[in-house]
């Protein structure tokens, strides 16, 4: 049987790609943030690999929404 590989940074690769394709976009994190009904500073606390914090799948979906890119793409490691 084949060795599944894991993301075992997978907080930090959502990160970086939800802030490669919100500037993909010409978006600020502020306009982001207004999309999916949450405040400025947790979109830049998402974003942030400093801050420890984690999101839900839903925030999530609603940012990929936002960003009109894919949930796989946001969770693909670069």
């Amino acid at each position: 049987m084949k060795q599944l590989e894991f993301d075992t940074d997978i907080y930090n690769t959502i990160r970086r790609n939800i802030k490669k394709y919100r500037k993909e976009k010409g978006m600020t994190s502020a306009e982001l943030a207004e999309l999916v009904d949450l405040s400025h500073d947790f979109i830049r606390q998402i974003e942030s690999e400093k801050v420890a914090n984690t999101f839900s799948v839903d925030t999530l979906y609603r940012i990929s929404i936002a960003l009109n890119t894919s949930l796989d793409k946001l969770i693909e490691k670069q």
